[in-house]
């Protein structure tokens, strides 16, 4: 154990991987809040919109879209996302592209995830909020979104878990994170396989598990007493 920490950067790796995980986990919120709305608009064109989203970033692969983030984004049109003078900018460019497109994946599944909650609403208190001259925003602002919310934790939940995982993938793009100091570990050290298996095991379920027992039990008790 103690050689693997030594010959690599055992904690910066998993200090990536936590920040990939945060950052994109924020982002993707905010997108998927916004697809949401969009696809429970009284706009046509925003439910199209918003259900392209979902359909397209849903049933492509989570390595092409990070693929194409650095291929495309970076290299054929050159949108930098960091400090072209910095000797790091290609590390960090990786880095920030990774994040974008986790949270560009995981946004549709959290759009989804906040829609079955605002499907929990009763129709009811939507019209009511109508009837008393709220329009589509103030509805969703004052009525319908702090319900869905609640609803929709659980869900919210499995997606977290879930992109703290495919933060794995990001190791295709040359993200020095936990999967990509795995796969030099196994390469260099083969007599260590057992033990950067089990770390690397360890350090996800020590992660997921209580984010899992604790946002379940959060929802059991914010559940909507209908």
């Amino acid at each position: 154990m103690n050689e693997l920490f030594q010959q690599f950067d055992v904690w910066g790796a998993f200090w990536l991987t936590i920040k990939l995980a945060v950052f994109s986990l924020a982002g993707a919120l905010v997108i998927g809040t916004v697809v949401a709305i969009m696809r429970v608009s009284p706009v046509a064109v925003f439910r199209f919109v918003g259900a392209a989203y979902v359909n397209i970033i849903r049933n492509t692969p989570l390595t092409l879209i990070l693929t194409f983030t650095i291929m495309v984004m970076l290299y054929d049109l050159g949108i930098n996302l960091a400090d072209e003078s910095s000797p790091t900018s290609i590390t960090d460019n990786g880095v920030r592209w990774a994040i974008v497109g986790l949270a560009v994946y995981h946004a549709a599944f959290v759009c989804e995830a906040l829609r079955s909650g605002i499907n929990t609403v009763p129709p009811g208190q939507a019209e009511a909020a109508r009837s008393l001259g709220l329009g589509f925003g103030q509805n969703l602002r004052h009525v319908v979104l702090p319900q869905a919310i609640r609803g929709a934790i659980a869900p919210l939940a499995s997606v977290t878990i879930a992109l703290i995982k495919n933060t794995t993938v990001a190791a295709a793009i040359g993200v020095a994170e936990t999967a990509a100091l795995m796969s030099s570990a196994i390469e260099l050290r083969a007599d260590l396989n057992y033990v950067t298996f089990a770390l690397v095991a360890g350090f996800f379920l020590l992660i997921t598990l209580p984010i899992g027992i604790g946002l379940t039990s959060l929802s059991r008790r914010m559940a909507v007493k209908r």
